[in-house]
């Protein structure tokens, strides 16, 4: 007899083995019709799977949140299938699930066109009728490399062959096809559903070696139901119109070219937003008692090396030769590794240097330091992107060196900060996780253990650590020298950034030999809380950018306003109110060129100017002005001087507005 616990604790008991579909039938009949998997002791596999002993079991639905992984991976199979029997020949390599969706390698002479997305998508549909039933066979190791072999995926064999010997291989079926797979899967192809699109064909190298066999990689999106599906499919829509290359260029703010690879060429436009930041961050640390500072761009290997940067970051920095006194011939001396030097990839080991110059006591702790630092990391060509992964970069960077006994007031006083920060900004949705020890990592695990649990017990002390924050523990995403809080916001259309970050490190002030005096006379080492809110302009520009889709609130905006004229005869009072707005601290600019209104309305709207000021003849007589909003058809009328009070107030940073 075998017994199984169900989640309300209730138990059953059945004759023999029975399958997760048996424990479900014997539920309910619309149970039954929903499941699609089972957690068997909390391990989630196949609801095919038999139950042979006593055990603990919780049925999956499409409703739960394994759902979508399951019903992916069951995707990028039903994709495979329709492949090899479209285009006989091709080989299977990998086909993992990704964020939205899943892709599959396929080894293929002739290249995929747009036509054969759409063959495959038809082909699938058809297969999702034929509801082929799923099984699971496991093979012996050599077993499974012959078979594949003998079969022509010869890539699967690889993979095979790099699995660790005695190593359990389970082959998956669908129908008559199959492959190598981890599971778990779908009872049939009918479960799949077809709710699913196709979206591109890219290269890819065999197990990412620029050295191995080029593959073709398609990329594919699952979804529960097409309502799901069409929502996502919206909201890749509404981001291309948001994309902040797009926009960067449609708005003059910023480019890129090949002779600068990876780093921005600000113009005007995007410039004043960066400064419009800048100038908000420096009072609102200026207010939370941090002191700024300047640290140099260039610092010796050897540095670099004591603070362990140099192991963990050697290939992402930037390396130049520190040359020494020449030779007669004018060549400069190198004498090897020593004589080099690197352009900062992070502004930490700087800080410290900084706080080791003259002694230091407890009385003089916390010292908070802030630098607006740039940095450069060398990053591939391929992973450029735009404003969100570049080679230079400005962080909002802060240090907090720090007593054990002032670490979770501190934490709380960065998170509340946080808070403030996104909240002016427009995020009124983020979340907050906990990244925990990784693998490779330097410290002992009792320093890993305090720093983790100082973390927790600030956010907890904050009230930050519960559902409402999305609270989530990352095991094994800390980095190499501390635990860290990472806030992730949510924007517009629900995308989701991780920006904001505060690690408790004890590892480099250990490393660079920083202490103070304690109480009692003796040394100790500080704390060295890492924290960012933003990360770099560079990337929370972008997500601005993105989040308004351009359309950024006044006190950001570029250009706050333009006055613009409805006929020549009002050209000398549209340089008055320009001048006026100017005064009042606006960003204004003046149209008075010879077009037409709805000419001027229409391409200062494409420009995301949020207020156009328009004035004719009658306006001038009366000394006002017609407001427009963008966005809005609507006109207010109103005097110059109410407008400009109007405005200002609205052009105000939102930490400036007082109560």
């Amino acid at each position: 007899m075998v017994s199984i616990t169900l989640p309300d604790n209730s138990v059953r008991h059945y004759d023999g083995a029975v399958t997760g579909t048996g424990v479900a039938e014997s539920i309910s009949k619309s149970l039954a019709r929903k499941a699609i998997a089972m957690r068997v002791n909390g391990e989630l596999t196949d609801l095919f799977e038999g139950l042979t002993h006593d055990a603990r079991v919780e049925i999956v639905t499409r409703d739960d949140p394994e759902a979508l992984d399951i019903i992916r991976h069951d995707t990028a199979h039903l994709m495979a299938q329709a492949v090899q029997e479209l285009f006989p020949g091709t080989q299977v390599t990998i086909g993992p699930n990704i964020e939205d969706g899943f892709f599959y390698d396929f080894a293929r002479a002739e290249p995929f066109s747009t036509d054969d997305l759409a063959a495959i998508e038809k082909r699938m549909a058809a297969i999702v009728d034929e509801d082929r039933p799923t099984r699971r066979q496991l093979m012996a190791r050599e077993d499974a490399i012959a078979h594949f072999k003998a079969i022509g995926e010869t890539y699967k064999a690889e993979i095979i062959a790099d699995i660790p010997e005695g190593e359990e291989i389970k082959i998956y079926w669908h129908g008559n096809w199959h492959d190598l797979c981890r599971g778990p899967h779908l009872p049939s192809t009918k479960h799949i559903g077809k709710a699913f699109k196709l979206m591109k064909v890219a290269g890819a190298y065999w197990r990412g070696d620029h050295r191995n066999a080029v593959l073709q990689r398609i990329y594919g999106t699952a979804w529960r139901d097409e309502k799901e599906l069409n929502a996502y499919l919206t909201r890749l829509e509404e981001a291309e119109k948001r994309d902040h290359r797009r926009l960067g260029k449609e708005l003059d703010l910023f480019h890129f070219q090949q002779e600068a690879q990876g780093s921005v060429f600000w113009h005007p436009n995007g410039f004043r937003i960066w400064r419009a930041l800048e100038a908000y961050m420096r009072r609102r640390i200026d207010a939370a008692g941090y002191q700024e500072v300047k640290t140099p761009q260039l610092m010796d290997a050897r540095q670099w090396e004591q603070s362990g940067h140099w192991g963990k970051y050697r290939e992402n920095m930037f390396v130049v030769p520190d040359e020494i006194p020449s030779t007669d011939d004018g060549a400069p001396v190198l004498s090897g590794e020593a004589d080099l030097m690197a352009l900062k990839p992070m502004n930490c080991p700087a800080h410290v240097l900084i706080v080791k110059q003259g002694v230091k006591s407890y009385r003089d702790l916390p010292i908070r330091l802030f630098e607006h630092g740039c940095c450069h990391r060398n990053e591939p060509h391929g992973a450029l992107h735009g404003l969100m992964r570049v080679r230079q970069f400005t962080q909002d960077d802060a240090h907090i060196f720090c007593r054990e006994d002032q670490i979770v007031d501190e934490v709380q006083r960065f998170c509340r900060l946080a808070d403030r920060v996104y909240r002016d900004l427009g995020f009124e949705k983020y979340a907050i996780k906990l990244a925990l020890r990784p693998a490779n990592r330097f410290g002992s695990d009792e320093d890993w253990d305090k720093a983790e649990a100082e973390l927790r017990d600030a956010v907890a002390a904050a009230g930050l650590a519960d559902d409402a924050y999305g609270w989530e523990e990352l095991p094994g995403e800390g980095a190499f020298y501390a635990p860290k809080l990472e806030w992730h916001l949510t924007d517009a259309i629900g995308r989701t950034w991780q920006v904001g970050t505060i690690q408790s490190d004890r590892v480099l002030p250990a490393r660079l030999d920083a202490s103070y005096v304690a109480e009692d006379g003796g040394r100790l080492r500080p704390i060295m809380l890492h924290r960012a809110i933003f990360g770099s302009y560079e990337r929370f520009i972008g997500i601005l950018i993105e989040h308004y889709a351009g359309k950024l609130p006044l006190w950001l905006a570029p250009v706050q306003a333009v006055v613009a004229t409805i006929t020549s005869e009002a050209d000398d009072y549209a340089r008055e109110a320009a001048a006026r707005f100017e005064a009042a601290g606006l960003r204004a600019e003046l149209d008075i060129r010879n077009e037409k209104i709805n000419y001027k309305v229409r391409e200062h709207s494409l420009a995301k100017v949020p207020v156009i000021a328009v004035v004719g003849a009658r306006e001038a007589a009366e000394k006002k002005v017609s407001l427009r909003r963008l966005g809005s058809e609507k006109q207010e009328s109103l005097t110059l001087e109410a407008a400009l009070a109007a405005l200002a107030v609205e052009a105000t940073p939102p930490d400036l507005r007082g109560a």
